[in-house]
């Protein structure tokens, strides 16, 4: 492993130990707001199979159409799972509905997630339908998407390593992916450090926070408070 990969490890690792608001809130610190296509997901994704802890990763993307047979594309699905399968870091997959009638057919299901998992992603984010929703739990894939349908028709990938958007959210191949119950939290490479370092004082200031409304506060502590905060 190259020197890069093992700074890459480093960050998905300190990054693991926070959730995907306290990220965001870190980062609003760092650069100031941004618009929220490049910020964060929209509410309509959903976390169908859940993890243990914060999911991490590098995105590898994808465009997919479930229904209809495409006869002027190239299906380069085998060259989509080649990339996850040479990273050398943790990447979660991230595949787009793309077809003339979006999110109608799955574009993933548990065949996928076992291949998946198997090549190194270590979760999947889907900008349409899922199905097998069992069979992905049953692979131990953390899976979020837009929604879920029992079946699709002619199954094809239009193309990979291009900007894609789920939920509202723009995602370009290799950006860093913060996913958790809440949704996805997307972090620049190039200010994770300082994003990192932040997180920490994000955590101190609402831990300080819950602590002191743990119980019911005095006329005098909300006095003191209302002081601290003008």
């Amino acid at each position: 492993m190259n020197n890069s990969n093992q700074v890459d490890r480093e960050i998905i690792s300190k990054l693991s130990n926070y959730d995907s608001a306290t990220v965001q809130n870190a980062s609003i610190l760092v650069r100031g707001y941004i618009n929220h296509t490049n910020d964060y997901s929209g509410p309509g994704l959903t976390q169908y199979v859940e993890s243990k802890k914060t999911i991490v990763g590098y995105a590898i993307t994808s465009k997919w159409t479930p229904l209809y047979e495409k006869e002027s594309i190239d299906d380069r699905k085998l060259e989509f799972f080649d990339n996850i399968f040479k990273m050398k870091i943790p990447v979660i997959s991230v595949l787009a509905d793309v077809e003339s009638i979006p999110n109608r057919g799955a574009i993933m299901g548990d065949g996928m997630a076992y291949q998946m998992k198997s090549l190194g992603s270590i979760g999947v984010i889907v900008g349409g339908n899922a199905r097998d929703i069992r069979g992905i739990k049953e692979a131990n894939l953390p899976l979020w998407a837009t929604g879920h349908v029992p079946g699709h028709g002619p199954f094809q990938m239009t193309e990979h390593g291009t900007t894609v958007n789920v939920a509202d959210l723009e995602i370009n191949q290799g950006d860093i992916l913060v996913c958790d119950f809440d949704g996805i939290t997307r972090v620049e490479k190039n200010i994770a450090n300082d994003v990192i370092k932040m997180c920490k004082e994000v955590r101190k200031k609402e831990k300080n926070l819950h602590k002191y409304f743990s119980m019911k506060v005095s006329t005098k502590d909300w006095e003191n408070w209302k002081k601290l905060k003008n």
